[in-house]
C-alpha cells in the first residue's frame, strides 16, 4: 500500500484476511444512484455508539472537524468504501449517524465492527468542490 493510503486509512492495523469492501468503478454513463465514489479516503472516524432499530442497525461515528464540515443530514458518505446516507448531524460534538437496512448490514464489512473501531471516511467530492470554488468569494 501506499504511504498516503497508510496516512489516510485504517488499512495498515488490518490483519491478513481481514475482510474489506472492494467494488468495481462505475462506467462513465453508467447506471449511478446519485452518490459520487472516488475510492480516495480523506480520513478516519471512530464508531461512538451502535444500535437497533426494528431490522436496521443505526451507526453514530465520530469524525474529525475536516471531516465533518461536509456531512449534512440527508448527504452522503462513503464509509470503508460504501456510500451512505446521512441521518443526523451533530458539528458541536463531531459526530454523524448512518442506519443499514438488513439487506445492507449482510453485504458490507461495518457491522461487524465494534464500538471504537475505525472507519475510513470519504466526504462528498462535489462538496469539496464547491467548497473551494466559494473560497474565492469569501476572501
Amino acid at each position: 500500500l501506499a504511504p498516503e493510503t497508510l496516512r489516510l486509512t485504517n488499512l495498515g492495523g488490518l490483519e491478513p484476511g481481514s475482510p474489506v469492501n472492494v467494488e468495481r468503478a462505475s462506467e462513465v454513463g453508467g447506471r449511478n444512484s446519485g452518490h459520487f465514489v472516488q475510492g480516495h479516503v480523506d480520513c478516519t472516524g471512530t464508531i461512538a455508539d451502535k444500535w437497533v432499530d426494528g431490522d436496521s442497525l443505526f451507526v453514530r461515528l465520530k469524525a474529525p472537524p475536516k471531516a465533518m464540515k461536509y456531512i449534512v443530514p440527508k448527504g452522503f458518505v462513503a464509509l470503508d468504501g460504501t456510500s451512505l446516507t446521512v441521518c443526523e448531524v451533530n458539528r458541536d460534538e463531531g459526530w454523524f449517524t448512518f442506519m443499514l437496512v438488513e439487506y445492507t448490514q449482510k453485504k458490507i464489512v461495518i457491522p461487524g465492527k465494534e464500538v471504537g473501531e475505525e472507519v475510513n471516511i470519504e466526504v462528498d467530492v462535489l462538496g469539496k468542490y464547491a467548497d473551494a470554488a466559494g473560497e474565492g468569494v469569501r476572501e
